[in-house]
Parts: C-alpha cells; sequence; structure tokens
C-alpha cells in the first residue's frame, strides 16, 4: 500500500478548474487502475491518487520497461533497439540545429541507460546525465563507460550551467514539476535551449485508442501533455516554444503497445495502421503526433 497524491488543484497552473477525464489501466506491472483527471484552465491532465517519489519505484520494476534495459527479447523490444540507432543521431542533429552550436554543455535529464549522453559526448559534448534507476546507471557505466549522476544533483547546479537540457520522455515522470521549471530557469542563460519529448493525448492514435491508449502509462506518467498545455506552462516559468517536431516513430511503438493491450496479442497489420493515420495527419500538423519534441528557448 502506498500514501496516494491526490491533486485538489492542477499541479502546473494550479487551477481549481479540474475534473475527472477517464480510468486508464497499469497494463505493465500491477494492473491497477487510475483516473486521469483534466485541467480547463491550462488543458493539461494528470494521474490522481498516484504513489509519492519514495513510493513509486515498485512500479518500474519491469522486464519489460524499455528505458531501464537493453533487453531485445520480443519484436517489440527489437524494433525498438533498430529505430533508437537511427533516432539517436537525429536527436543530436535537432539539438546542434537548435542551439546554433556544434559542441557545448549538456544536461540530459532521465538519461536512462545511456545512450543519448554517450553519442553527444562522442560528438564532443560536455555532457552531464542525471538517472534515478540504479541498473540503469549500472548499465551506462558497463555499456558507455559514462557516469550517470543522481537527479538530485540537479538542485546544486549553478546558474548558467549549461547551453542545453534535454529531457525525453521524462518530464511526464517528475513529482516536482515546478520545481524542475524553476532549476530550468535558473541553470539555463537567457537564449539557452530546453528540449523536451513526450507523449501527447491529442493525438490521432490517442483519440482512437482512448483509455487503452498505451502513452498514458499509468502510474508512471503522472502528467499528460497537449501542444496547448505545453506552451501555457512554459511561458508560466519564462519560456517560449520556438518550435515543435513530431516524432514519427513513437506512433507506430505505441499503437503496437495498445493493440497488445486491447486485444492480448499484438495486431501488427492495425497498429501499422494507427500509427500511418497519426504520422500522416502529423504531416501537415506536428501537433497530431503520438509524441512531440518542443523545443523551448529562455525568454
Amino acid at each position: 500500500m502506498f500514501t496516494p497524491i491526490h491533486h485538489y488543484h492542477c499541479p502546473a497552473c494550479n487551477s481549481d478548474k479540474v475534473e475527472y477525464a477517464l480510468t486508464a489501466k497499469d497494463h505493465t506491472v500491477s494492473k491497477d487502475n487510475f483516473d486521469i483527471w483534466h485541467c480547463n484552465q491550462c488543458s493539461i491532465r494528470f494521474t490522481q491518487d498516484v504513489p509519492n517519489i519514495d513510493q513509486i519505484g515498485p512500479y518500474y520494476q519491469s522486464a519489460n520497461y524499455i528505458s531501464h534495459s537493453n533487453t531485445k527479447k520480443g519484436l517489440i523490444n527489437q524494433l525498438y533497439h533498430l529505430v533508437r540507432n537511427y533516432t539517436l543521431g537525429a536527436k543530436a542533429r535537432l539539438v546542434k540545429k537548435y542551439s546554433g552550436k556544434a559542441t557545448g554543455r549538456i544536461l540530459d535529464i532521465g538519461a536512462g541507460v545511456g545512450a543519448f549522453a554517450s553519442t553527444m559526448k562522442v560528438q564532443g559534448w560536455h555532457t552531464t546525465a542525471l538517472e534515478p534507476d540504479a541498473s540503469a546507471r549500472a548499465e551506462a557505466k558497463k555499456e558507455y563507460g559514462i557516469e550517470l549522476l543522481l537527479p538530485d544533483k540537479l538542485y546544486s547546479f549553478e546558474s548558467n550551467s549549461f547551453d542545453v537540457i534535454t529531457l525525453w520522455h521524462v518530464l511526464e515522470h517528475v513529482h516536482d514539476l515546478q520545481g524542475y521549471w524553476k532549476i530550468f530557469n535558473h541553470i539555463l542563460p537567457v537564449g539557452g535551449k530546453l528540449v523536451i519529448a513526450v507523449p501527447n493525448y491529442t493525438s490521432t492514435d490517442a483519440e482512437h485508442y482512448g483509455s487503452i491508449w498505451a502513452a498514458y502509462d499509468v502510474p508512471r506518467h503522472l502528467y499528460h501533455f497537449s501542444p496547448a498545455s505545453m506552451a501555457h506552462l512554459a511561458g508560466i516559468h519564462g519560456f517560449t516554444v520556438v518550435a515543435t517536431k513530431p516524432m514519427w516513430f513513437d506512433s507506430f511503438y505505441v499503437s503496437m503497445l495498445s493493440e497488445q493491450y486491447q486485444h492480448g496479442a499484438t495486431r501488427y497489420l492495425s497498429a501499422f495502421w494507427q500509427g500511418l493515420k497519426s504520422n500522416l495527419a502529423a504531416i501537415n500538423n506536428p501537433n497530431k503526433c503520438s509524441s512531440v519534441v518542443y523545443i523551448l528557448q529562455k525568454n
């Protein structure tokens, strides 16, 4: 048992205009149901009655939690790693393009097993990476020879310590949402870049799968973002969204998991079709993609 965190006000904008939206199931570990609420002020969604930061650890203890392992068991995980080899380069190019720097100082928060941090280090960046999971930190040391720091280190960095901060599918997991944003503002210089990738609950595939949509991933995902809610949250903390980019492969990956949750087995053709529809919609509107990369600039 755990002591649940219940929000009577929006954890992003502090509005009391919040209401129940849907109930989602933890398909990965506990099989428990969790309610997701919606803020009518800023449009963020958030999971109610989640474990606190000291009690949520067991909900991450699964061999299927891909970001904390290098497992290649099963077709979905094999595809994930195949795609990751491509996306690491794409992420590095994105950082260089929007920072305007060939090399610089980068902080990667929630580094997993350190694949992206290693990529940036190899390309000449002064790289600092944070990761809470002990097994992932050990894997990073073994696989890439890099030392990942505990997340608490975030609170001790001096002002203007980094040129770029990246969070690849991490912000939705952070208990101290407001505290993290204040730190982002503190350790980036004016004009510094903040790169945040998160699932998009207003995507075409999210609309199709409803409460079964795999990217709700309760209770690990504490918040569920939309382009509007990200822009609102950024503005509160002195940032502006300067660009959004779709994460094309996420649509297929999330659709495969959603099909598995819905039918007990992955229907690959159906998953491919739903992922394709989401991506086709995102060609003209990146905000319809399953996951969105937000490039933000400190004002």
